[in-house]
């Protein structure tokens, strides 16, 4: 017996679990199950698999200059994606899966994986890939359906303007409006049923310049609208709605080096953006998700980049906090594997972060998935 198959079914025998269910899916055939990666890394030159040195493992970080919360929480390992994978940008749930779209693995940067993850059975599923492939695709889910917008269709740049809507019942893709100007690294969030794209990079290639447009997409009637731009045009933020409006956290102003700390909330009724408490690490390429009423970040990157080689290159692994209702922050337990252009999800009274990159830039991949909760 194979490593990866046997892998797959100590999973099954530890979980008890049946093959998921057309009616547990959402799908109306079960889709192809996908067995873990054996191998936790990956190099994106090659596609081959790879152990972190001790240099790239002592990018990690993890201390927080937040106040420790009053509880905690704990990670725990779940199934590792079915390859190592990163730039997703980023991850969303529907019918309490998770669907991680997009991104790098195996040597390229244009794949057009879509996997999908069961956490009562905690395993893998292959789902009909985007028609496209591309990194950095911003996606959301809303009415029984996932939206993929846009990405990049080389290493972080070259934008596209590609829009599909994706039909689980029928395991299909399908073309909608796209996007009204090409970018990637955006934000995908929805709000009373539309779905709002903000921030990423755009043209010209050479440049890949952040910007802060707003857009918003009506399901309903296959239309694009503007609405006021982000202030301080930025990519790799954190994004989410929670309460009637929108937060926007940290980021990169073009790279990395350029990371902030910034968070603005959208206010639709007014179509204006406010500043909240900053991210107490400003970080880019990190998970954002609500958990029991409040906000929690996740991973990130941060440094540069000279002759092909990191400097001051750090990997994030803080768990940090926001309560709305006080506006402010607290740290949690950090990340057991800190990473960074994660797909980080809610589901239940976990969040399930899976991939992403395990050193500072594209070059590694990873397939680790760890669960936090607070309990």
């Amino acid at each position: 017996m194979d490593r990866r198959r046997f892998i797959a079914l100590a999973g099954l025998t530890v979980l008890g679990g049946s093959r998921a269910s057309a009616q547990h899916t959402g799908h109306s055939t079960p889709l192809p199950e996908a067995a873990p990666s054996p191998d936790p890394y990956a190099r994106l030159q090659g596609g081959v698999p790879h152990h972190l040195t001790p240099e790239q493992e002592a990018q990690r970080v993890t201390d927080s200059p937040a106040p420790a919360g009053p509880q905690q929480g704990r990670w725990v390992s779940r199934a590792a994606l079915p390859i190592p994978r990163s730039e997703m940008a980023w991850a969303t749930v529907l019918n309490d899966r998770m669907h991680i779209i997009g991104g790098y693995g195996e040597g390229r940067v244009d794949r057009a994986y879509h996997h999908v993850y069961d956490p009562a059975s905690d395993r893998w599923f292959n789902a009909a890939p985007l028609p496209r492939g591309a990194n950095h695709v911003a996606v959301a889910a809303d009415a029984g359906r996932v939206y993929a917008l846009g990405g990049f269709i080389e290493q972080n740049r070259n934008p596209d303007q590609n829009a599909y809507v994706y039909d689980p019942a029928a395991d299909r893709w399908s073309p909608i409006a796209p996007l009204p100007r090409p970018r990637g690294a955006a934000a995908a969030v929805v709000l009373d049923g539309r779905i709002h794209l903000i921030g990423g990079a755009s043209l010209p290639v050479a440049e890949r310049a952040s910007v802060g447009w707003h857009e918003i997409y009506d399901p309903q009637a296959d239309r694009w609208t503007q609405a006021k731009a982000l202030p301080g045009a930025r990519d790799h933020v954190g994004c989410v709605a929670h309460n009637g409006v929108i937060h926007v956290i940290g980021g990169r102003f073009n790279t990395f080096e350029y990371n902030t700390n910034l968070h603005h909330v959208y206010l639709p009724t007014k179509d204006t953006w406010e500043e909240r408490a900053p991210l107490p690490t400003a970080r880019s390429g990190h998970g954002l998700v609500v958990y029991r009423n409040r906000l929690f970040a996740m991973g990130g990157e941060a440094g540069r980049i000279e002759q092909g080689r990191p400097i001051q290159a750090k990997v994030f692994g803080q768990m940090e906090s926001y309560d709305p209702g006080s506006d402010t922050w607290q740290h949690h337990a950090p990340m057991t594997t800190p990473r960074h252009a994660v797909g980080a999800t809610v589901i239940g009274d976990w969040i399930y972060v899976a991939g992403g990159g395990a050193v500072l830039g594209g070059s590694v991949q990873s397939a680790v998935h760890e669960a936090f909760t607070l309990t």
